[in-house]
């Protein structure tokens, strides 16, 4: 089952009515002129996708399938042009001992002409689409974000099934993304993160053969791209991150920080991973190795300052506080239930074996309906005390009405009536449920 609309050509039409001719020099761009500044290379393709994604969007009524598919030809057909064009000036920084030199391109002229080249493939395409094959898997996706008690709202979130599309893909193999950043310090590193971490896998040479190595390699590169604007534009801020990368019956996961992925299986949660926090015996001694030190001051802390001892950006806590991420992957075999992904403000509240109860509760009060699953936990781990920003994405890999069902039918066995006083529902109430 595939999310997002069957693809038609109708929205097309809507959209060259409202722009009927291309752009020409100097004219108001039809997305919001923030952040329409320079650009490095390596931003292009990641901040041209989402200016497309946004114009794209639920108001045009552009399933997300046919939107990455109309970006990734538009983006492809902007980078073999020849970029020297939009040349805005050589920007010198002193690294360690060596000067590196980078290009800088004219953000607004290079937005212009790829709205241009987006139109462009918006009226071929509307006398004909392309075939545009959805997964094949089932996938559907809860997911719930609140700023809480905090002053901002610093996570961000990324759900790509549409990822075979947007980096024009076009193997019979199954891809699927998605990704949660907590910031820290202001928002700047997770909204980069959230534009361009997913892009840099994507585009990374070894995405087809080792998307594994492709995915934890993407961390370091969106980070030392971070670094570099960080550098330009004086910015402070960083992001912990994790995100998961699931490629036909294998799963990938890399992470930085202390934003989590997890799984359930069967009923059951499964550790994938384990977050880097510097009172860690590992991250500590690599950081002590690199003259840092790990001090508590209300929790452990690197230098006195972050709770976390690996994130992206944090240009003055750099190298104690590592951009490297780690990375693992697992085999799916069908029988899991769902991931979940969250930032620290779900998870210092709420422990991995009550995200089990809790959605088991929500599918049964709900009769196996998981849209509005990350809601509910959400609610809990603010019930919990949770005071910080929180983000739930719960991707469920079978139908949540055949995970309650599969609940019920186990409930009833001889196993599960010596097991009844353990669990957080009983045998009458599951079937109450199950008939209201």
């Amino acid at each position: 089952m595939a999310l997002g609309l069957e693809p038609s050509a109708a929205p097309l039409s809507s959209f060259l009515r409202d722009f009927p001719a291309p752009l020409g020099p100097g004219e108001p761009l039809p997305w919001s002129s923030a952040g329409c500044g320079a650009l490095s290379r390596p931003e292009v393709p990641g901040a041209l996708a989402e200016r497309a994604r946004s114009l794209l969007g639920s108001s045009r009524d552009v399933s997300p399938l046919l939107a990455a598919s109309l970006i990734h030809a538009a983006v492809d057909g902007v980078l073999q042009t020849d970029l020297t064009e939009f040349k805005l000036q050589n920007v010198e920084t002193e690294g360690e001992g060596d000067e590196e030199r980078f290009t800088l391109l004219d953000g607004e002229s290079l937005q212009r002409c790829f709205f241009n080249k987006l139109r462009d493939v918006c009226s071929e395409w509307q006398k004909q689409l392309p075939p545009l094959r959805p997964l094949g898997r089932f996938l559907l996706v809860s997911i719930h974000a609140i700023r809480n008690a905090r002053r901002k709202m610093e996570d961000r979130h990324v759900l790509l099934p549409e990822f075979n599309q947007l980096f024009g893909l076009s193997d019979d193999v199954d891809r699927a993304y998605f990704a949660v950043f907590d910031g820290h310090g202001g928002v700047d590193a997770a909204n980069y993160s959230a534009t361009h971490l997913h892009v840099n896998v994507g585009l990374h040479e070894e995405i087809v053969k080792n998307p594994a190595e492709a995915l934890k390699c993407s961390f370091q590169k969106t980070d030392e791209m971070f670094l570099f604007k960080a550098k330009r534009e004086k910015l402070r801020s960083g992001t912990t991150g994790v995100s998961a990368l699931i490629v036909g019956n294998k799963l990938h996961i890399a992470w930085l920080g202390d934003s989590q992925v997890m799984l359930v299986q069967q009923g059951e949660a499964v550790t994938l991973m384990e977050p880097h926090k510097p009172e860690r015996e590992d991250e500590r001694a690599r950081i002590e190795t690199l003259g840092g030190c790990v001090t508590y001051m209300d929790c452990w802390r690197v230098n006195g300052t972050l709770a976390v001892s690996r994130a992206i950006g944090d240009i003055c806590q750099k190298p104690y506080v590592s951009g490297d991420a780690d990375g693992d992957s697992f085999e799916l075999t069908g029988s899991e239930d769902y991931l979940l992904l969250a930032c620290d403000g779900f998870f210092d509240a709420i422990k991995p074996h009550e995200v089990v109860d809790l959605v088991l509760d929500h599918l049964m009060q709900t009769k196996g309906v998981g849209l509005k699953a990350a809601e509910r936990l959400v609610a809990a781990a603010k019930e919990n005390g949770s005071s910080d920003n929180i983000t739930v994405l719960v991707v469920f890999l079978r139908d949540p009405q055949d995970i309650l069902a599969d609940w019920l039918r186990d409930s009833k066995s001889p196993k599960a009536d010596g097991d009844a006083q353990s669990s957080p529902f009983n045998l009458l109430s599951c079937e109450a449920a199950a008939t209201q």
